[in-house]
């Protein structure tokens, strides 16, 4: 039975979208190995239609020699969450539809490894409403960003976690690996 991990950037405010505020504060060498620490068991790399697309055309092209998780994100099969089909293809990949529960823990049962997630806000957020999400790593931001779709829109019940583990970065950056309480 496979995990469910979450990654995602998030200013102080709860803003996960367009993260092109992450910029100013550069890319600490801890984050980098904290993220492989989260892909390196990963067979599977779980998507909302959306993120997929935007993913695609940014991933497609790259190679080992422009960033070392290119081989990770273009050679791992990718699952797709939507109710509309992806506008680009990315291979390998495998459309599941619209959001389904039971589809997502199937694909939990069926998967040996952990099953990453990045971006994904929709998709994130019903997980985490059912109880699929085992691991959610916030990479906490020193911004408030003051507009934009945030990870828990209002609204919401409650969503209850438990902090499993965390690191502090040189550039003010905050890691939180929560999962369910």
């Amino acid at each position: 039975m496979g995990t469910i991990a979450v990654h995602e950037f998030i200013a102080l405010d709860g803003v996960y979208e367009n993260p092109a505020w992450t910029f100013e504060f550069g890319f600490d060498p801890g984050m980098g190995e904290t993220l492989a620490a989260v892909t390196g068991g990963a067979t599977a790399i779980l998507l909302g239609r959306t993120t997929y697309e935007m993913f695609a055309p940014a991933w497609s092209t790259r190679t080992v020699e422009d960033d070392p998780g290119a081989p990770f994100f273009n050679d791992t099969i990718k699952y797709v969450v939507g109710a509309q089909e992806p506008a680009v293809e990315w291979g390998p990949s495998v459309r599941l539809g619209a959001y389904d529960a039971a589809a997502i823990q199937r694909l939990k049962d069926d998967t040996d490894g952990v099953i990453y997630v990045s971006g994904s806000g929709t998709l994130v957020r019903a997980m985490l409403a059912d109880g699929l999400v085992d691991h959610l790593h916030l990479f906490v931001y020193p911004i408030a960003v003051g507009a934009g779709q945030r990870l828990w829109a209002d609204g919401v019940d409650p969503t209850k976690l438990r902090l499993q583990d965390s690191h502090v970065y040189a550039n003010g950056v905050v890691h939180l690996d929560y999962g369910p309480a």
